[in-house]
């Protein structure tokens, strides 16, 4: 019979495209991956790997073992998850992934919840970029992910992964009353900012292509000195006057009053969103971390 745990180790292989990357998600060495490897490859008889320069890359035999192994994780994830389920009182640790705004807006709450519905699961929480996050969770890194979309930019679908909207929240453009970024007082639309200092998100995020692309489709290209994923460093910026930004409804909770708030054309709206792995969604303490994400979602639903 394989072994379950080196079925996991080439699985990782696959994933993470080199064997230091799999041991560092696994906690292993690289010379433990390594061993197993060879050792799964005596117990099929089958070579799984070869050079490709060098780099290791999956034989046949190995992309269709991992596709195997997929299969027999999922039942074995699944039917843990079905054990739990028969224990009655939710319990265990659960290891989430969220962004930013999400942290700020929905944890606090939902931790409040939890401990009052199922005080003995343990909330692991880790703040992390939603793709990567997404990712890491298909992976079994994580249990749950709290993530995002933006306007005609889909977040990565991953098989087995489920998905639950839990907020829509609306981008605004955001600039101090009178910023020392403009030339006049009071520039309100986005076309108003054409000639002012951008503060975004780095390259490659959803939001900064959304970003970008609103700013071209208004008919300019932005002069974006200031690069952060912390969108707690744009209020910042903007609150100085030295920026301009698009945040996201969520963010607006904490903005200072001297802050304006601007509609953009067509009202763009964000979707944060829960995702978790089909196999784990029947797990009670997933469901717990789940209801209540819902719960302190609910007051938030459009902002």
């Amino acid at each position: 019979m394989l072994s379950i745990q080196r079925l996991r180790t080439l699985r990782e292989f696959a994933i993470r495209g080199t064997v230091a990357g799999a041991a560092d998600s696994l906690g292993y060495t690289a010379s433990a991956v390594s061993q197993q490897l060879s050792a799964l490859e005596r117990e099929t008889g089958a070579r799984l790997l070869r050079k490709s320069g060098r780099r290791l890359v999956l034989t046949t035999a190995g992309e269709r073992l991992v596709a195997a192994a997929d299969t027999v994780l999922n039942a074995v994830e699944s039917a843990e998850s079905d054990l739990r389920a028969t224990r009655g009182e939710p319990a265990g640790s659960v290891r989430a992934a969220m962004f930013q705004s999400a942290a700020l807006s929905l944890l606090p709450s939902a931790l409040g919840h939890l401990r009052e519905a199922a005080p003995k699961v343990r909330l692991q929480v880790t703040q992390s970029e939603p793709a990567q996050a997404l990712q890491d969770t298909w992976a079994r890194d994580y249990d749950v992910v709290i993530a995002e979309e933006y306007p005609h930019h889909s977040a990565p679908h991953y098989p087995g992964l489920r998905r639950e909207t839990l907020i829509s929240d609306e981008i605004s453009l955001a600039a101090r009353a009178r910023s020392r970024t403009e030339d006049g007082p009071g520039a309100r639309s986005l076309a108003d900012h054409r000639d002012s200092v951008w503060v975004m998100e780095p390259r490659g995020t959803a939001s900064r292509h959304f970003a970008e692309q609103t700013c071209r489709l208004a008919g300019f290209e932005p002069d974006v000195r200031y690069e952060t994923a912390d969108l707690q460093a744009h209020i910042a910026l903007v609150a100085a006057g030295e920026a301009v930004s698009l945040l996201p409804g969520l963010m607006w909770m904490a903005t200072p009053a001297d802050i304006v708030r601007s509609t953009l054309p067509g009202t763009p709206r964000r979707t944060v969103f829960a995702a978790m792995r089909a196999t784990t969604s029947v797990d009670p303490a997933v469901s717990a971390v789940l209801s209540a994400l819902r719960l302190a979602a609910a007051p938030l639903g459009r902002v």
